[in-house]
């Protein structure tokens, strides 16, 4: 009998985390079937993409308004090829504004939810948790507290640990040396990284204070500053945002920038997440629409926006939201931390530490073993 699912993912995070997901699913079965949304980490897997992650990055409750009508156009594609297909199995992973709105609509359908990486309803208050309550079949989560949190809320629920862990732990690092040399960088300076997102929104409103506030603390502390780039975006985007400061774009080397670099200037989101598993002292930068900020600030529940924060229960690494993404802040904040060697090393210390708080190695293969039971009906 022919094994096929549908999988969700709309970010970058979504496509590395769904591509793991792929690979273990097919070493338990080399004929499962995937298609669904997703990037080119989740194409290379052999995963059909009927829709590209690059097509679905809205930012914010004004954005979507503005794409209602495609995304309408999206779900009702979706809808018409689990029909077509007679998939019986669908896996969400993250992205809640889309996820939840078609996963009600897969319902009606009849159709089995898996939610892999939950939404972060614990930071958005109880009325997701009922939705997902009604509409999901399993959830299955990667920090420990959440496991908890649906558990209490009549969810059946797993946790498998996060599979950062082992994408850090197994990636197939350059030496530094071989790095510096790759990309002719200046062995006799650190580097200065920025992680300025990688939809278009984000960086037009994070990238072009935060390469001044890099240009100046470069400059101050003898740095070279090196911009991550998703292997999706043209670099002519950064180019146009500045003239006046020298800078390196790389890409697809997120994770070797993130080992060899001194400091980063990061955008809130699982890179954050990423850098403190790498050890890397950093300030959390976050600015979008204001009134998707307004609707956002009414809505969340809890007083850190970075998942590097949230996971740790504190305030590791300091927050610049909205307004005070500019370079002055950026660049006080960046000097008082590279300036006072023991506050340096305090930061590296605890983000260390924060490792050991994310399970144990093996989340893709066990979120693996949960689907594949559904696939073969044993879920």
């Amino acid at each position: 009998m022919k094994k096929e699912l549908m999988i969700i993912a709309g970010e970058a995070s979504g496509d590395l985390h769904g591509a793991s997901l792929i690979k273990e699913l097919k070493k338990k079965d080399p004929d499962v079937l995937v298609c669904g949304i997703g990037g080119s980490r989740m194409q290379a897997t052999g995963m059909e993409l009927l829709f590209h992650i690059n097509q679905m990055a809205f930012l914010g409750f004004v954005e979507v308004i503005k794409h209602l009508p495609f995304i309408k156009k999206v779900q009702i594609s979706l809808l018409e090829e689990v029909k077509k297909r007679n998939i019986g199995i669908v896996v969400l992973i993250d992205y809640p504004g889309f996820n939840l709105s078609i996963a009600g609509k897969l319902k009606e359908c009849g159709i089995k939810i898996i939610y892999y990486i939950s939404p972060q309803v614990w930071a958005w208050g109880r009325r997701r948790v009922n939705k997902i309550k009604r509409l999901v079949d399993k959830m299955i989560v990667i920090l420990p507290f959440e496991e908890k949190f649906f558990r209490q809320a009549g969810i059946d629920v797993e946790y498998v640990g996060h599979p950062l862990l082992e994408q850090i732990k197994y990636y197939n690092y350059l030496s530094r040396d071989d790095f510096f040399d790759k990309f002719s960088l200046d062995k006799n300076k650190e580097i200065l990284l920025l992680l300025p997102g990688s939809r278009m929104q984000e960086i037009k409103r994070i990238f072009p204070e935060s390469i001044l506030a890099a240009g100046k603390i470069a400059g101050e502390f003898n740095m070279q500053v090196v911009v991550a780039c998703s292997s999706d975006i043209d670099e002519i985007v950064f180019r146009e945002q500045t003239d006046t400061v020298d800078f390196k774009i790389i890409k697809d080397h997120t994770y070797d920038l993130l080992k060899h670099a001194k400091f980063g200037i990061i955008k809130s989101g699982t890179s954050t997440l990423e850098a403190a598993l790498s050890g890397l002292p950093m300030v959390v930068v976050y600015a979008t629409n204001q009134l998707t900020y307004m609707i956002g600030k009414m809505l969340i529940k809890i007083d850190m926006i970075g998942l590097v924060n949230i996971v740790a229960g504190e305030k590791i690494v300091r927050e610049l939201i909205q307004k005070d993404v500019n370079e002055k802040c950026i660049y006080e904040v960046c000097r008082s931390i590279l300036s006072d060697v023991p506050k340096y090393q305090e930061i590296k210390c605890r983000l260390e530490n924060l490792y050991k708080s994310l399970g144990e190695l093996g989340a893709s293969k066990r979120s693996a073993e949960i689907i594949h039971l559904f696939l073969t009906g044993s879920g």
